[in-house]
């Protein structure tokens, strides 16, 4: 073999090695395809599935939905009266109370101020001979009698500027310079501007916790109003600043509610600088307290109220009330929203026999509450220990239904938390009292959407939980919340707001 046809060879097997290797890839790349294209084959069949069934759930739905725009039309042309779409609740059934007393109840008036601040004579107009004549045809009046007409009007606001002149001096004892201050000067601080007094800071507290106005808001009305010019900024810092003043009363009501026989306890949710969050609210007759914090564990409510808390907490049957080891009274509005719940959901549960024994016996404890008074010792003792003897018989049956299964664990779970109000005159059934509490919260939180920082949202519960103690004690809050800055400025113990007024 010459040189030439040696050369042709070795191209020729390095061709031939290349096209086997080549061919080698190409067969891993079939069986790749291959396994991806049966891959997408068995998801196409599964979209294919869905895509039938969505069409067939759409065919239904627009069956249905020219049903009720046939029985609408129908109902419009009978009667006139356009029906209202089916999501849209239906009226109330019945006649429902007429708003107000009973026709020929005494009046319900205002009550006749019990002091005149200002006496103003109003005299007729006079003709030319200086007799009294009527306005209207000039006139000479006759028979003149004299007559009292009582008018409560607002002192128009205006905004006051006061220059404390105080005098400071050097403590060798304290080693520090002290400064003199009347009782009603906020404590002393080295601005350019004027400080906010106790009047105002008292009123953008009530408007932004009582009245539930956003801090923009706040500005107008102190604008409009008095004519006084803050920053919402500016608000924001000083209701802060508030609170840290105020913060010793909130410790003294977290005492007061700790030693109390019997409080309420609940909690929603509360965003802060866009986080979500909850808001606690632990209630009895007299204090409220409000606490805003990250988690909604056992650990927030055990700080709330200590470890060993001595009196009985109603609540529902969130498993964090679980950490408290006192008696309890778990909520039986709760129990029956969620019986209601499941009824609706499952037909099968609202068709068995759980659900309206359940619910029954549940109006049944309720009802021989409210008659604690009206009935003797012995004929409600009897009937409370039928009652228990029902719920025991509900909660040891035997159920196929998963609701009722599940229900039936919950009531033998909480069996002595369910009947405890029934022994006790000023224990409720019910955890209205903390859902009345967090009302004006939701209210809050529906119109500013929470707060925007963990201070500001601290100082709101802290002012919050300081107004709504003094307006259960019965007293006035804008002079309340003066009251006690003027305690806290002159180094008084906190003592106010833990006994009724």
């Amino acid at each position: 073999m010459d040189r030439r046809e040696s050369e042709a060879y070795e191209a020729f097997k390095q061709e031939a090695q290349s096209l086997r290797q080549e061919c080698r890839w190409l067969r891993h790349d079939r069986d790749g395809y291959r396994r991806d294209w049966y891959h997408a084959s068995q998801r196409v069949g599964v979209l294919e599935e869905r895509v039938a069934k969505l069409e067939a759930e759409n065919r239904r739905l627009r069956t249905r939905v020219k049903e009720l725009t046939l029985s609408a039309a129908a109902a419009a042309s009978s009667d006139g009266h356009v029906a209202p779409p089916p999501f849209v609740k239906p009226p109330a059934p019945g006649h429902r109370k007429k708003p107000g007393r009973k026709k020929g109840h005494p009046a319900a008036l205002r009550p006749v101020p019990d002091h005149v601040d200002v006496h103003r004579d109003v005299p007729p107009p006079k003709d030319s001979r200086g007799r009294p004549a009527c306005p209207l045809c000039n006139c000479r009046l006759g028979d003149l009698r004299r007559h009292e007409r009582l008018t409560e009007d607002l002192v128009p606001a205006k905004v006051i500027v006061t220059c404390y002149h105080t005098v400071s001096g050097y403590c060798a004892m304290c080693g520090r310079r002290v400064e003199t201050r009347a009782p009603e000067q906020p404590p002393a601080a080295n601005v350019p501007h004027a400080q906010l007094g106790i009047n105002a800071l008292a009123t953008a507290a009530v408007l932004r916790v009582v009245h539930r106005l956003p801090f923009a808001q706040v500005v107008r009305v102190l604008a409009d109003l008095p004519g006084l010019t803050v920053s919402a900024g500016g608000v924001a810092r000083q209701l802060q600043r508030l609170a840290r003043w105020l913060g010793p009363y909130c410790e003294r009501i977290k005492l007061a509610l700790r030693a109390s026989p019997r409080v309420n306890g609940d909690e929603t949710g509360w965003r802060t600088n866009g986080r979500n969050g909850y808001l606690w609210a632990v209630t009895d007759a007299k204090h409220t307290l409000y606490h805003v914090d990250k988690g909604r564990s056992g650990g927030v409510i055990e700080g709330l109220l200590g470890r060993t808390f001595p009196g009985t907490l109603t609540c529902d049957f969130y498993g964090a009330y679980n950490r408290l080891g006192c008696p309890k009274q778990r909520c039986l509005a709760h129990l029956l929203r969620e019986l209601d719940d499941a009824a609706r959901d499952s037909p099968a549960f609202a068709a068995g026999e759980f659900y309206p024994r359940g619910k029954r016996l549940t109006k049944d404890m309720l009802a021989l509450k409210r008659k604690w008074r009206e009935l003797d010792d012995a004929t409600y003792t009897r009937r409370a220990r039928r009652l228990e003897d029902r719920l025991d018989r509900l909660a040891e049956g035997a159920y196929d239904e998963p609701d009722a299964k599940r229900l039936a664990r919950r009531l033998l779970k909480h069996r002595n938390e369910l009947t405890r109000f029934l022994w006790d005159e000023d224990l409720d059934g019910t955890n209205n009292a903390a859902e009345r509490a967090l009302r004006p919260a939701v209210v809050m939180r529906k119109v500013t959407g929470g707060s925007r920082s963990a201070k500001g949202a601290e100082a709101w519960a802290k002012l919050a939980s300081l107004m709504r103690t003094a307006s259960q004690q019965g007293r006035n809050v804008l002079e309340t919340v003066k009251q006690l800055l003027v305690e806290h400025w002159a180094g008084k113990p906190a003592m106010a707001l833990t006994s009724p007024a």
